[in-house]
This record gives C-alpha cells, sequence and structure tokens, in this order.
C-alpha cells in the first residue's frame, strides 16, 4: 500500500491541471494488457496511470541518452530537425546549447595570414627523406 501511495503522488505532482490530455488508442498484445491490469490492482490504480508514467520514464531515459542526443545534434546540425522539436526532444537547456554549437559551426572561419616570422621549430628541425622509405 505504501507504494501504491507513493505511485500515486508521484503522478499526481507530474500531472498538473494544465496538462492537456489527448485520447490515444493502440493496439497491444494481450498478455501485456493483462500484465498491465494486474499491477494496476496490485497498485489499486489504472492502467491509464500506468501507461502514462511508463510513457514518461521511457522519455525521460531516451531524451538522457547519450546515443539519442547526439542523433538529434546530428539531425538538427544537418537542418532535417527544427530548434522547437529540437526542444520537445531534449530538453530547453541541452536545444539551446546546440543551438550555440550550431551557431558556431556554421560561422565563417577566421582569414588570419600565416606568420611569416615565426619559427615553430626553433632551428631544430630534421629533414626526413621518405624517397628511401621502402613500404
Amino acid at each position: 500500500m505504501r507504494r501504491n501511495r507513493y505511485l500515486c503522488a508521484e503522478y499526481a505532482h507530474r500531472t498538473s491541471a494544465s496538462d492537456d490530455l489527448r485520447r490515444v488508442h493502440f493496439q497491444s498484445p494481450e498478455y501485456l494488457v493483462e500484465r498491465l491490469d494486474a499491477i494496476a490492482e496490485l497498485y489499486d490504480t489504472n492502467r491509464t496511470d500506468l501507461l502514462v508514467e511508463a510513457i514518461r520514464e521511457y522519455l525521460e531515459e531516451t531524451a538522457d541518452s547519450e546515443t539519442f542526443q547526439e542523433l538529434v545534434a546530428t539531425k538538427y546540425y544537418d537542418d532535417q530537425l527544427e530548434f522547437e522539436t529540437v526542444k520537445q526532444l531534449v530538453g530547453a537547456e541541452t536545444a539551446q546549447r546546440l543551438r550555440l554549437l550550431k551557431a558556431d559551426l556554421e560561422d565563417e572561419p577566421l582569414d588570419l595570414a600565416t606568420p611569416d616570422d615565426v619559427n615553430v621549430y626553433e632551428d631544430d628541425a630534421t629533414t626526413v627523406d621518405t624517397a628511401d622509405d621502402d613500404r
């Protein structure tokens, strides 16, 4: 019973009156529905609450995954995703970081002339003749 109160309190905390609800219809293997119903009965809740919580947890775990974030970043940098979509997928903070990085990547590199008066080897350079290499 303690776990049930925790689940209900956690669900109530995460679901606010401002959340817009949308009815979703999907088909699932019967054994999954039966298992879900058994768990819902055990916790004295309903299958919808369990499904919503499971989806929420899955989305949070996925958004935190390095592989997922790399995929989102790649598609965003390649202009396959809009910023608002990125924000929905990985959160506002990560999306903003990706936006700044993308802007840096799109900037033209600085056109700096090579300095003529700098000897990076300080007269200790070794010359290698690759013509004698037998590879």
